[in-house]
């Protein structure tokens, strides 16, 4: 007869905590916007959720580092264009010196200008970017040439490092992004002699023959600057479409984490209308249990014995 009497007690006090579950849920997911907070309130989907996430956040590395990239790439890009710009203002006083009308002395005041632009092609080989030089190659702390005018080519080479770096594209596929100062303005045969499209002995060659006041030499200097210039043109071309593949990849990695965020967001996010009605039902429920709870007669052992 007593467990009779509370046999309802236990129902009552089951089915308020089992409210008080749903509440509690409800408010969890209201103030997370998470459906899915531990592996308890979806396990079955948890392996999955886990999934998604690592490969959100892969797709978010590989966005960052095509940011670093583009900054890199950009700046090379416009060092490659200023570079060309030297050549072409050397082949402009290359054939000033070539006429006849052109004595020593004004020779000389060109070589001066021309001594200052070996100068600027050796700055933008160092060019840097957050403290990396883009084009001294593996070993981009340091630069890989200094100016040196007593060299046949106008310069020291400090060090010579391959560019082996390369950057993931958002499916993952590797490409190279850059070139080193020796590709560059150093163009070496395979003999490690001077080619002849070699941009900074085209421009030291020329300060030479201007300060020797060689006509003949500085005629054989403006051949050898458009080879150099056709060189450089084509070391612009390849930073171009390392500039269109940048761009390109950044825009499918956007569309990708699109994507990734959409699938993410269906298997764990809250649906908060529906936990705001489930709440406000609990908190219903709730009361109206208590209050009926309340208004039940009271009854104890006393009563049966009566």
């Amino acid at each position: 007869m007593i467990r009779g009497l509370n046999g309802g007690t236990d129902q009552f006090l089951a089915d308020l905590e089992r409210i008080q579950r749903t509440t509690e849920q409800a408010q969890r997911q209201l103030s997370s916007g998470l459906r899915v907070q531990q592996p308890s309130d979806a396990p079955d989907e948890v392996s999955q959720i886990l999934q998604v996430r690592a490969a959100l956040a892969q797709t978010v590395q590989r966005q960052q580092n095509l940011s670093q990239v583009k900054t890199e790439v950009d700046t090379s890009e416009q060092a490659l264009q200023a570079a060309v710009q030297v050549v072409e203002r050397a082949s402009v006083l290359a054939a000033q010196g070539a006429t006849s009308t052109a004595d020593a002395d004004a020779r000389k005041n060109l070589a001066q200008e021309v001594q200052s632009l070996e100068q600027e092609l050796v700055g933008l080989s160092r060019t840097e970017v957050s403290g990396r030089f883009v084009f001294s190659g593996d070993l981009d702390r340091s630069p890989a040439y200094t100016w040196d005018g007593g060299q046949p080519n106008g310069v020291d080479r400090l060090q010579a490092a391959p560019a082996t770096r390369q950057i993931e594209d958002a499916s993952g596929t590797l490409f190279t992004v850059s070139h080193t100062a020796q590709e560059i303005f150093d163009h070496r045969n395979a003999d490690n002699t001077l080619a002849q499209d070699n941009v900074f002995a085209a421009v030291h060659s020329l300060t030479a023959a201007l300060n020797n006041n060689d006509q003949a030499a500085i005629r054989t200097c403006m051949d050898a600057l458009d080879k150099a210039g056709a060189y450089l043109n084509q070391q612009l071309t390849f930073y171009g479409t390392v500039q269109d593949r940048v761009a390109a990849a950044t825009n499918q990695a956007s569309q990708i984490q699109l994507q990734q965020q959409s699938q993410l967001s269906a298997l764990q996010d809250a649906d908060l209308t529906a936990a705001i009605l489930e709440l406000n039902q609990g908190n219903t429920q709730q009361q109206a249990a208590l209050t009926a709870r309340a208004q039940m007669p009271r009854t104890s052992l006393f009563d049966f014995l009566q």
